[in-house]
């Protein structure tokens, strides 16, 4: 299929594997590559040497593009930056901050630069700076969102008619069907993460993804929104931040109690109790764990059926 995301990466399907903390390193993003979609490497979790080892190992691993998520307010993102220029990574997608100072310096050495964006100022904003194309991510979204809390079925049509540059949407997308209502609402690829957190190739803990596949629907809630807004499983540390947010908690008590390497505790580590479980909406409809080129290969096969029988319809 050939749309301008696919063109700009040089992929042979849009199909966009997120760049997750501590779930996404070189196994997955290569395994989604050699799919046909974009594997992403997300760098967020790494100090800048493991990230250099994932690139490394990534590229051994598949001949096809691949990506790396970068938090722009990552403390050491001068030597991420580096390491993404030394060797040569062809697309970075850039979250979590503006994109006006890095998106020159990555363009400047051929680099196709994506951001990550909840709204439609953002999204301007993004194109203002010279990204290529933008990721639209609903409220339904796990890990860090938006405090709009805009629903991917609304934001997608909203950032399509507000900028030219093709826009990848997000958010609560796990299946073919979802990924053909995002076209349908003017997206030219979708990126997925929880799907993905799911299978052999992510990082994330066993005992992490078993929790995932038992997820109920209501499982997840949008929490922590006076620091940054994260949606989350429902367990020990979230009903934790819920009698915090009843006692009327200042910042500076959330911060303290959300404290240091929580997530990684949570998803990395397996520590379901105390740990921060970062996971979508649409992680009640996991039911399994499944290498990522089936999950590739069922989404594109269940996109392409959605979209003949919609064809079929007579007016």
């Amino acid at each position: 299929m050939n749309t301008r995301i696919t063109q700009l990466f040089g992929i042979d399907l849009p199909i966009v594997q997120a760049g997750m903390i501590w779930c996404s390193g070189w196994e997955l993003a290569s395994a989604v590559s050699n799919s046909g979609g974009l594997g992403i490497i997300g760098a967020g979790s790494m100090y800048p040497e493991i990230l250099r080892e994932q690139i490394i190992k990534c590229k051994k691993a598949t001949d096809k593009p691949f990506g790396v998520n970068l938090p722009l307010l990552y403390p050491n993102i001068e030597e991420h930056v580096q390491t993404i220029i030394d060797l040569k990574v062809p697309i970075v997608f850039t979250s979590a901050g503006s994109p006006k100072i890095w998106t020159p310096v990555f363009k400047q050495h051929g680099i196709k630069v994506v951001h990550v964006v909840s709204n439609v100022l953002f999204a301007k904003k993004s194109e203002a700076a010279g990204v290529d194309a933008v990721v639209a991510e609903g409220f339904e979204a796990g890990g860090h969102n938006g405090r709009e809390e805009t629903t991917t079925l609304c934001l997608i049509p909203l950032v399509c008619d507000k900028v030219e540059i093709p826009v990848i949407a997000a958010g609560g997308i796990g299946s073919g069907r979802a990924m053909a209502a995002a076209f349908a609402l003017g997206a030219e690829a979708v990126q997925i993460g929880s799907l993905f957190v799911a299978t052999p190739e992510s990082s994330a803990h066993q005992s992490f993804k078993n929790l995932i596949i038992e997820a109920q629907e209501g499982a997840t809630e949008l929490s922590l929104k006076e620091l940054t807004p994260v949606r989350l499983l429902k367990n020990k540390f979230y009903q934790d931040i819920q009698t915090a947010h009843q006692n009327k908690a200042t910042q500076d008590e959330l911060r303290k109690l959300l404290g240091r390497g929580r997530a990684k505790k949570g998803m990395f580590e397996g520590d379901l109790i105390e740990g921060e479980l970062e996971i979508g909406q649409i992680s009640s409809s996991i039911t399994e764990i499944k290498p990522a080129a089936i999950i590739v290969s069922e989404l594109w096969a269940e996109f392409i059926a959605t979209i003949q029988k919609m064809t079929l319809i007579k007016s």
